[in-house]
């Protein structure tokens, strides 16, 4: 992570990018995303920017994360969670997470290597409608627990110039509490793997950067509630501009977000059939950046609403976070 010196200038290599966000940002038509529960463990902004770039020097990087979340779903459109269909969801959530990478000296395939993992708490409350023997009832659910692990056995960069390559396999653990039952649950009570590949742009001498990183989550078998949510495609980009502000650098910038589902929903438990689709979304991104010699510090703020969604909870993210790397 280099921070800029002086205003910036242009090259074709970040008109491209530019393009490319900006395709992402406006151009995205409004459908659906299902998934059991209308969540997958990918959650938009959850590698985007400058500060999510793998690591390409040997040593460490701590990153403690905040996430929000609220969201809500039509009364008239159900929801399969947690084994039961629901409708008119309200959904709030906080996760607190924990987390940090090594990078090692040796550079298999050429490349810069970590390894990582990140361990969410979570505090969740979730009502919604439900049909009952007795008619339609609301409830409310709340749950507090560890969440899912996600472990990061691979993460390769590589470096040219002001441009690097990646490839990162997430693999999101079922370490959280699930309930068979229960509207709001810490754990989703399956695996996915989340192959991903980035390339970004980080120019020293104009402070203009930008990203896009592309993954395939592809899920187990929910085993309580015998329901496999399909594979997600997702791509996130965002586009900053860093200028100098006091003894750092002040990050100003946007990102924007596209998800769709390219497998349906299956198994006894998917009984809404072909259950799948996709969102969009857009919002700010502001970042602090303090260098200090081999180390650095920095801190962003992202607030991510959905703008096109139907079959899931329509809502915002917003994330806080902390990366030391020393």
């Amino acid at each position: 992570m280099k921070p800029a010196n002086h205003p910036p200038g242009v090259s074709p290599g970040t008109t491209l990018l530019w393009s490319l966000a900006l395709t992402l940002a406006l151009g995205c038509p409004g459908a659906t995303l299902a998934a059991e529960g209308g969540v997958g463990h990918y959650l938009p902004g959850g590698m985007a920017t400058l500060i999510d770039r793998p690591p390409t020097k040997l040593g460490w990087v701590v990153e403690p994360i905040y996430l929000h979340y609220e969201g809500s779903a039509s009364a008239s459109r159900a929801i399969p969670i947690a084994g039961t269909l629901a409708a008119g969801l309200n959904a709030s959530s906080d996760a607190l997470l924990l987390g940090g990478l090594y990078t090692f000296a040796q550079t298999p395939l050429g490349a810069h290597y970590s390894v990582g993992a990140y361990l969410p708490y979570v505090w969740a409350s979730v009502s919604a409608q439900l049909d009952t023997p007795l008619g339609t009832v609301r409830r409310r659910d709340r749950a507090a627990g560890v969440g899912d692990l996600t472990l990061i056995p691979a993460m390769l960069a590589w470096q040219t110039g002001f441009w690097q390559l990646s490839a990162t396999l997430p693999v999101y653990a079922p370490t959280g509490e699930y309930r068979k039952g229960r509207l709001a649950n810490p754990g989703l009570n399956y695996w996915t793997f989340d192959p991903t590949l980035g390339v970004s742009y980080n120019n020293d001498k104009s402070g203009l950067n930008a990203a896009l990183y592309l993954g395939l989550g592809m899920n187990t078998e929910n085993r309580d509630t015998r329901y496999r949510s399909g594979s997600t495609l997702h791509l996130d980009a965002s586009i900053q501009q860093l200028l100098p502000l006091g003894p750092g650098f002040l990050g100003i910038g946007a990102e924007a977000f596209y998800l769709e589902q390219v497998t349906a929903d299956s198994g006894a438990g998917a009984r809404l059939g072909h259950f799948q689709g996709r969102t969009a979304g857009v919002g700010p991104v502001l970042s602090y950046i303090l260098p200090r010699g081999p180390k650095t510090f920095a801190a962003e703020l992202r607030w991510l609403p959905e703008l096109h969604v139907s079959n899931r909870l329509t809502g915002d993210y917003v994330w806080l976070k902390l990366v030391y790397k020393f």
